[in-house]
């Protein structure tokens, strides 16, 4: 059996929780948390990182941070992750969805200028699979309305646009390091802040709407509650086992698109036949291997190749339903425009399996059947 994924794991973990252990600090905002923090300033050359629960905490916090009312829209694709959205619900925002390209799965950036009006606030780029959305134009809009951009980077770590890492091109950047990405601690997420005049209210808000971290730093003698907030901070436990593979982060990245393009050189002969399309990288994109997916001509050949390949041990996933096809979507949002790419494309990725570590010859395994499977008419033959 091939897995869908893997929790990366380096070997190092161990050694830093017994270090935490030992310390006795396994709250949030430890010792290591802070070197962790200062790898993210320093690799990504951001202003602020601060370590979350979740990249859907990041999120939610970055939606406090401005303030987000009622009446309020944020504008985002549908083709996203529930957190990309919830934040700015529970805040009372209206969601504005913008239609995907059907390249890249990304926002289509062409089409947000139409949807903007007086009540927006803020753009939110997804960077779909690492692979970046085109900033240049969507921070130009920002700035032209004086809008905020939130970029949902979650599968995004250490993948560029042009030559910035992305998470630190607008205003706020979120990642995930829950147990299917890049680099992971089970649950677990960072809020790059990319706007120095959000950071003293960010650890704010961060530390339950109090001033206790400037009570850490010795700049106060006591902290008390002055904000709104909520407990965001990461545990040290978590750190410990987060903080070994960001250190090995350019190791892990290489041998993630190795594994990449093996699948794309072993598939590539499809593309002659329009059997499948893969994925595109853009010109100004250098993406992190995240997500290797396929897509088919429809639902029914997705699900009977995820069916073949599952017979042969092989597993896969499909991915986002479009937020604004669910009950919650239709009640908090609106698709602005026509949705000619969403639903469509949507329906036809595969997944394939993807993690640190994997073997070449299950990669080839994997797109032999594949191949197979289109080469032997299966997909008219209805097994």
């Amino acid at each position: 059996m091939i897995p869908f994924n893997k929790p990366l794991i380096t070997g190092k973990e161990e050694f830093y929780i017994r270090k935490v252990m030992e310390t006795g600090k396994m709250a949030g905002d430890g010792p290591l948390t802070q070197q962790c923090s200062r790898w993210f300033e320093d690799t990504l050359a951001c202003d602020r990182a601060l370590l979350t629960t979740s990249c859907t905490h990041a999120l939610e916090l970055a939606a406090i941070l401005l303030n987000i009312a009622e009446g309020d829209e944020i504008i985002i694709p549908s083709f996203t992750f529930v957190s990309t959205a919830n934040a700015f619900i529970l805040r009372g925002a209206k969601l504005v969805f913008v239609d995907i390209r059907p390249d890249t799965m990304n926002i289509n950036e062409m089409l947000i200028e139409r949807a903007i009006t007086h009540k927006t606030k803020a753009i939110v780029a997804v960077h779909y699979a690492g692979v970046s959305c085109e900033m240049d134009i969507i921070m130009g809009l920002a700035h032209r309305y004086n809008l905020v951009v939130i970029e949902d980077a979650a599968h995004a770590l250490m993948g560029k646009y042009q030559d910035k890492y992305l998470g630190t091109i607008g205003h706020f950047g979120c990642f995930s390091f829950h147990e299917t990405k890049n680099y992971q601690c089970g649950e677990g997420g960072a809020l790059i802040i990319n706007d120095k005049r959000f950071i003293e209210r960010a650890e704010i808000i961060r530390e339950k709407g109090t001033n206790r971290t400037k009570y850490l730093q010795g700049e106060i003698e006591k902290y008390t509650w002055i904000d709104i907030g909520s407990s965001y901070l990461l545990s040290e436990l978590n750190v410990a086992f987060l903080y070994p593979q960001l250190l090995m982060a350019d190791l892990i990245n290489a041998d993630r698109l190795t594994s990449w393009q093996t699948y794309y050189d072993a598939l590539e002969e499809l593309l002659i036949d329009d059997k499948l399309e893969l994925p595109v990288i853009t010109n100004n994109a250098k993406h992190n291997g995240h997500i290797f997916y396929i897509k088919v001509r429809n639902q029914t050949v997705r699900n009977g190749l995820m069916s073949y390949l599952k017979h042969y041990g092989v597993a896969t996933a499909v991915h986002y339903a479009p937020l604004h096809s669910s009950d919650m979507g239709k009640r908090y949002g609106l698709f602005h425009g026509t949705d000619i790419h969403t639903t469509s494309e949507s329906e036809k990725i595969l997944r394939l399996p993807m993690y640190f570590g994997q073997q070449q010859e299950d990669i080839h395994y994997t797109a032999n059947l594949i191949k197979q499977y289109f080469v032997d008419d299966i997909v008219h033959k209805g097994r």
